[in-house]
């Protein structure tokens, strides 16, 4: 009998085509008559634009210019509330906001041109931080400043912290992170009026763009195309912003009358794109003699930027989060998505989870030291346990114990040996060892995955293969690959029996964006549903036996094709029994499943130079069934390693509303030489929703690894740290007073 291929590392589908460089991104694409297209954007973060000038010097007849005059249907990016415009009108609300675009068939000569463009606005005060967004002296957006507010109240808190042994108050700050994928934003686009518009670019969503152009250019579904080629990252940052360099290159070809490339540099897509949101989170927690929870009081407030994009979806995860795996009978949570005049922040890996868990770790921490208790042994008392509730009233179905995963690491890790170790102290460097519990939520939140409807079809080819259409693509994670591995499971065939379409509108269905860690688990399991409905017509027509071997499948598929047609199968998501929300109470089923984690981080802290140093990190999980070891491995050595980006390194500094440090040169992230040996651990209980026992794994690693880190330093060096990232200079700070 065959082996299953799910638990096994099977090859990448695309690794060859990748490592012998056969593989096309979208800059490597060619269209005869081809022009290229270059933004013009708003230097300033807000005002009236009075005026646009176009040097004399510049030839431009021999070029195309678009403005927002030029937009056939909406000039309004679909997205929650539809506030952003493709290009900028009459007014700018944060810098680098796309006012003109330019096309010329020389690259060079573009840039001088769009050197040549000068908008003149007229300045409106600009608001720049949380607190300034929030006391709403300058309003920006609606009438307060607020995209989206969320509130879950359990219990009575200020009752509980009166009776309460101990009350810790704790105020935590995160900053923006950019994702630094390896290929910047691109698209490739041909539009006129007889044909409509087909884009190629670099996409985690084709159907997002879809629906936005069909806006765009008032047109039908049908006349509109997207086509996702290879992408060479994303973490998020290709999840909404694409949209608008679709959107450019397809205006300025629409109006040119030929192809239109548009490429952006290192330096414009730091600039431009959009970031992780920064945060500030208020706690109050009340703990009983006892150590036990009895109340969270959590005030979570995250900046979006100047247009709402995706904020209220990243609130709603971090809201929901913010009070992570532990049993606590009283909670408040209150979580606020605020308006300023920065660069829209949008989507990125942990969507929300990483700020709210970073200040939750670092909180549980201080109230395990109030509560005179170890920081593991508190946790330990106050984790959830399956039949018990989480914050906004799920009950833990998933047969978790949090103890046995935290002893595991702290195990691997050595923790305990070592914090009695670390207390010997040296004079040139301190060691420390912290940790963090923690758990993400598989999927879209609440009833997101009802009202997607995602679909997925699978369809037998003339060859006796099985081709996999679906709209969720491929951007490094694995996806091919993990699809293959699955289909072919339910068929009873090879990997290489099974093909996995290009992800584009004209042939595959809307099976839902490539986010929210839903690729494996939901999209997964509805391939294993569809793949399992081919198979049975197969059975049904007596073309298959019950038992078969592969090349009996691959005769029943040609058999069948031949003598009745199209072999195909499609799936549509339906809801696990028994999963209830409550968009207006924020209560009830959050995630269908969540995967849970502990991770112990090993610092060393240099006290002349301030440097922080990962020397270990000890990474357990529990994530379902592991589908492909090798990729799962690489998805969490690869979050790790983006979180202590996060925590030590990544820091955008923002002048006057625009990112000061938008280089590779001046944005520092850690290179494969400031990485520890990250030692990677899975425990596997099958989850019964996900294909072959599998759950959702890509953010779970970005959530953890900055608390333990902090959690660690703060070990070493006996100082609270309470904001991301601790840089060389922020710990010199401390150090510095330490010694005052």
């Amino acid at each position: 009998m065959r082996e299953p291929l799910v638990g096994r590392s099977v090859p990448r589908k695309e690794g060859r085509a990748e490592v012998t460089g056969q593989a096309r991104y979208v800059d490597d694409m060619r269209l005869p008559g081809m022009l290229h297209g270059a933004t013009v954007r708003s230097a300033v973060p807000r005002g009236r634009i009075t005026g646009i000038h176009f040097d004399p010097a510049i030839p431009w007849g021999e070029f195309v210019v678009a403005t927002a005059d030029d937009v056939p249907g909406t000039n309004r990016v679909a997205l929650i509330e539809d506030d952003q415009p493709f290009l900028a009108r009459d007014v700018v609300n944060h810098a680098e906001e796309p006012v003109v675009l330019l096309a010329h068939r020389d690259r060079q000569v573009l840039e001088e041109a769009r050197r040549a463009v000068r908008i003149d606005v007229d300045p409106l005060p600009p608001v720049f931080s949380i607190d300034e967004a929030l006391k709403a002296e300058t309003v920006i957006w609606g009438g307060d400043n607020i995209f989206k507010r969320y509130q879950v109240t359990v219990g009575d808190v200020d009752a509980a912290c009166r009776s309460a042994a101990h009350v810790v108050e704790g105020e935590y700050e995160t900053g923006a992170q950019e994702q630094l994928y390896i290929e910047p934003n691109g698209m490739i686009a041909v539009a006129n009026a007889d044909i409509g518009v087909t884009v190629w670019g670099s996409m985690q969503c084709p159907y997002y763009i879809h629906r936005a152009l069909m806006e765009l250019f008032a047109l039908p579904a049908d006349r509109v195309r997207i086509v996702q080629m290879e992408t060479g990252g994303g973490f998020g940052g290709k999840e909404e912003y694409p949209t608008l360099v679709a959107a450019h290159a397809a205006l300025l070809a629409w109006k040119a009358g030929r192809p239109v490339k548009l490429i952006y540099d290192r330096a414009e897509d730091m600039a431009a794109t959009t970031k992780r949101h920064p945060s500030r989170t208020r706690h109050r927690t009340a703990v009983d003699a006892d150590g036990r929870l009895l109340a969270m009081d959590i005030d979570f407030v995250v900046d979006g930027g100047a247009y709402c994009t995706l904020s209220p979806v990243v609130l709603s995860r971090g809201t929901i989060h913010a009070a992570g795996p532990y049993f606590c009978p009283n909670i408040r949570l209150r979580g606020r998505a605020v308006a300023t005049t920065a660069p829209p922040h949008g989507a990125f890996r942990g969507f929300g989870a990483p700020q709210s868990i970073f200040a939750l770790e670092r909180q549980m921490d201080r109230a395990a030291r109030a509560a005179g208790l170890a920081p593991d042994e508190f946790r330990r008392r106050n984790f959830v346990k399956p039949g018990q509730r989480l914050a906004v009233g799920q009950v833990v179905k998933d047969q978790i114990d949090l103890g046995r995963l935290l002893d595991r690491a702290l195990e691997l890790s050595d923790y305990h040996a070592k914090v009695e170790r670390y207390r010997v102290r040296d004079a040139g460097e301190r060691r420390g060892i912290g940790f963090a519990t923690f758990m993400h939520g598989a999927g879209f939140t609440g009833s997101g995955e009802q009202h997607l409807a995602s679909r997925v079809a699978v369809e037998a080819t003339r060859e006796g293969h099985v081709r996999v259409l679906a709209s969720n693509v491929e951007m490094g994670q694995g996806a091919n690959t993990v699809f293959a591995q699955i289909a072919a499971d339910a068929l009873g065939v090879g990997p290489d029996d099974i093909e996995v379409a290009q992800p584009d509108t004209l042939a595959v269905p809307d099976s839902g964006p490539t986010v929210a860690s839903r690729t494996s688990m939901v999209v997964g399991h509805l391939i294993e549903r569809a793949a399992a409905a081919l198979k049975q017509k197969l059975v049904d027509a007596r073309m298959l036996d019950a038992a078969y071997l592969p090349q009996a499948f691959r005769a029943a598929c040609r058999r069948y094709i031949v003598e009745r047609g199209a072999l195909r199968a499609v799936s549509q998501y339906t809801p696990p029994p028994g999963l209830a929300w409550d968009d207006e109470t924020y209560q009830g089923d959050a995630y269908g499943t969540y995967a849970w984690a502990a991770y112990v981080a090993d610092v060393k802290i240099d006290l002349v130079t301030c440097e922080t140093r990962v020397i270990d990190f000890v990474a357990v999980q529990e994530v379902g069934r592991v589908i492909n070891p090798t990729l799962a491995t690489g998805q969490i050595e690869g979050g790790v390693a983006q979180a202590i980006g996060y925590a030590l390194y990544e820091r955008v500094v923002w002048r006057e509303g625009r990112m000061a440090n938008a280089q590779m040169t001046n944005y520092i992230m850690p290179t494969s030489m400031d990485l520890p040996p990250i030692r990677v651990f899975f425990e596997e209980i099958p989850y019964a929703h996900g294909p072959g026992g599998a759950k959702g794994i890509g953010e779970l690693p970005m959530d953890g690894a900055a608390p333990a880190i902090v959690n660690a330093i703060e070990q070493a060096l006996g100082v609270s740290l309470t904001r991301l990232p601790v840089t060389p200079e922020v710990l010199m700070d401390t150090v510095g007073r330490m010694h005052a």
